[in-house]
């Protein structure tokens, strides 16, 4: 039998040109591309690029994350992050799973797998206060 095809839920691909800045916080269904500067915060159901020339201060939240450009903020990607030779980021990193090329860099926690995955719609996690085990009393 065939393999069904899955259609891509994406609805528009978005694009924030090289000479344009933007102030406010972006909401996208569809993917986005920035290759200009945004101050604000990005929250998108599909793919973020943030192009080599990108400039963005805030937190992004997506399901697909191609970096090359400057980040100064938290970034969560629920699947895959990829930080390309060009990346600068400058905060926090939660993924579900992380591709790094040389020469990327980034100065902040870096998140990884599954349970500790953010999304667009998912809250930040927190961890739980490590309890020391008890140790069984020996019958004398």
């Amino acid at each position: 039998m065939a393999k069904p095809i899955i259609q891509n839920e994406v609805k528009a691909l978005n694009t924030i040109a090289k000479d344009t800045m933007i102030k406010g916080d972006i909401k996208s269904d569809g993917d986005i591309r920035i290759d200009g500067a945004l101050e604000g915060n990005l929250e998108c159901k599909g793919r973020v690029v943030l192009g080599p020339d990108a400039k963005v201060k805030g937190t992004v939240r997506c399901r697909l994350a191609d970096i090359m450009g400057n980040l100064e903020g938290e970034i969560f990607a629920s699947e895959l992050m990829t930080l390309k030779n060009t990346a600068v980021i400058n905060g926090d990193l939660t993924m579900g799973k992380l591709s790094v090329e040389p020469g990327a860099q980034f100065t902040g926690k870096c998140s990884m797998g599954s349970a500790g995955s953010g999304s667009a719609s998912a809250p930040k996690a927190q961890s739980a206060p490590v309890q020391p085990e008890a140790k069984p009393k020996e019958n004398k």
